[in-house]
């Protein structure tokens, strides 16, 4: 009778009054059992406690906490061999319980725009491929199936949903420039001083076959592997110095100029061939939607330039990392000449099949649950190649037809915005998710953390992009 008397103050006063003599005597009572362990399980508990509580008092954390956690699961999960994969699920599937729980709150319209069209279009694409009459595994598509498109439909709405300012924007892009410069630098550290145990097992295990060449490390910092820290690191490069030529302070033009060469250092010393087109493809869409023609005859004069020095010349020869980014343009290497045979050998394979032979018929996923089957065998080399093989001919026209759309979608975005500094912003992020798609078609690269997460919130911050225009515009306007 007394409890409701209390107003609503003094009950929450006396519940988190409550909560923490409890974690008090349990720390106590841990610590007499556990000793120092104790301390480590009474933080852990604590700070679960205080981002769940922040979680659902702003589900905006929650994808804060996902969006740094998918930059460093691969290196966790290499460094100390737990399962900390289904983790990425739990923040996602948190963040969206919050979004639930704070549904008064949340403007749902947002979600009514192209991106989440095409995002479900692709799901249920994907939900369509349970009845492929090739009769792939079905926990094959489950484990497939999370990155192929279930991801994109969560992603996709979240940015609309949560992410609406420029100061939004803003963090996002202090968040991955960040963390992508940390990658670089924790690779130089791999790369001149040498890798940590967990990683070294990790290369002991199979990893060396494809990351030690002629006696080198190809750099892949805490990211999946070398293919994927490499082709982030040159779309992440591209976006950087797009931004450094932007309308800001000195001080941040600086910041970005040096972040952008640590970051295309960082591509280099990945040893990832593909990952110099990324930064070609970026540049190059940077400089069409800049729509100023000098900047794009003097970038296409130079990327020339460079094809012709890697083409033609042998200056850099005793440069390890020149010589390996010279293999990029290199139609007889051995590497490039067995993707074609694969390619072509799949092609056989694939005849008679125009829906593909099933989500997660190929690829590590296909090794595992369709080991049987021979397709499954052969390293599909590229995102594209996969996509060919899982949903066939059919499939690989909707896919690409689905992405481009995205693209043009963007770029149209982009040239109607007024706003000078929002307008860099989305050419640099528009022209790091071209880079990242063209790109995968040397490796498998926007299916994996942390390149699809950039990409699909980058393709939403950009379509909200007309509106935080919109409101500048009124404003300048009204003072």
């Amino acid at each position: 009778m007394m409890w409701s008397n209390l107003s609503y103050e003094m009950k929450k006063k006396l519940v988190i009054l409550i909560a923490m003599l409890s974690f008090a005597v349990g720390s106590a009572l841990l610590t007499v059992k556990l000793e120092y362990y104790a301390v480590f399980l009474a933080l852990l508990f604590a700070g679960g406690i205080v981002f769940t509580i922040a979680l659902f008092s702003n589900p905006k954390v929650g994808f804060l906490v996902y969006l740094v956690y998918c930059f460093f699961i691969a290196g966790l999960l290499k460094n100390t061999g737990l399962p900390f994969g289904p983790l990425m699920e739990v923040l996602l599937g948190a963040t969206w319980l919050s979004l639930l729980v704070n549904y008064k709150k949340i403007d749902w319209k947002e979600i009514h725009n192209d991106h989440i069209i095409i995002a479900l279009i692709w799901f249920s694409i994907n939900i369509l491929e349970l009845v492929n009459p090739e009769g792939a595994s079905l926990l094959g598509w489950l484990n497939e199936v999370r990155f192929t498109a279930f991801n994109w439909l969560l992603i996709a709405p979240i940015g609309f949903l949560l992410f609406k300012s420029k100061r939004d924007l803003d963090v996002f892009f202090i968040i991955i420039i960040s963390l992508s410069v940390l990658g670089t630098l924790y690779g130089i550290k791999q790369y001149y001083i040498g890798v940590s145990a967990g990683e070294q097992r990790w290369l002991d295990e199979g990893g060396a076959t494809t990351h030690i060449i002629d006696g080198r490390l190809r750099v892949f910092s805490f990211y999946t592997d070398a293919g994927q820290f490499g082709a982030s690191q040159a779309a992440m490069s591209a976006i950087t110095i797009v931004m450094a030529l932007g309308p800001f302070k000195r001080w941040k033009k600086i910041l970005l100029w040096i972040s952008g060469l640590i970051l295309f250092y960082g591509m280099l010393i990945s040893g990832t061939r593909g990952a110099f087109f990324a930064f070609v493809v970026a540049s190059i869409f940077a400089m069409s939607l800049s729509k100023n023609f000098k900047v794009l005859f003097a970038g296409l004069f130079f990327v020339v330039a460079m094809f012709g020095f890697l083409k033609y010349t042998t200056i850099g020869s005793g440069n390890y990392q020149i010589v390996r980014l010279r293999t990029a343009v290199d139609p007889e290497n051995d590497s490039f000449n067995a993707r074609l045979i694969n390619q072509a050998t799949l092609k056989e394979l694939m005849k008679n099949k125009p829906f593909g032979a099933g989500v997660g018929s190929i690829g590590l996923n296909g090794i595992k649950f369709n080991s049987e089957k021979y397709l499954s065998n052969i390293p599909p080399d590229s995102y594209w190649v996969k996509i060919w093989v899982m949903y066939g001919p059919v499939g690989l026209v909707i896919w690409f037809s689905l992405i481009m759309y995205m693209l043009g979608k963007c770029c149209g975005t982009v040239w109607n915005i007024q706003d000078k500094g929002l307008k860099v912003k989305c050419i640099a992020l528009t022209s790091g998710t071209a880079g990242l798609f063209f790109c995968s078609y040397g490796n498998e690269v926007m299916n994996g953390f942390p390149s699809v997460i950039i990409l699909y919130m980058s393709w939403s911050f950009v379509l909200m992009a007309n509106n935080l225009d919109v409101k500048n515009v009124a404003i300048s306007k009204n003072n």
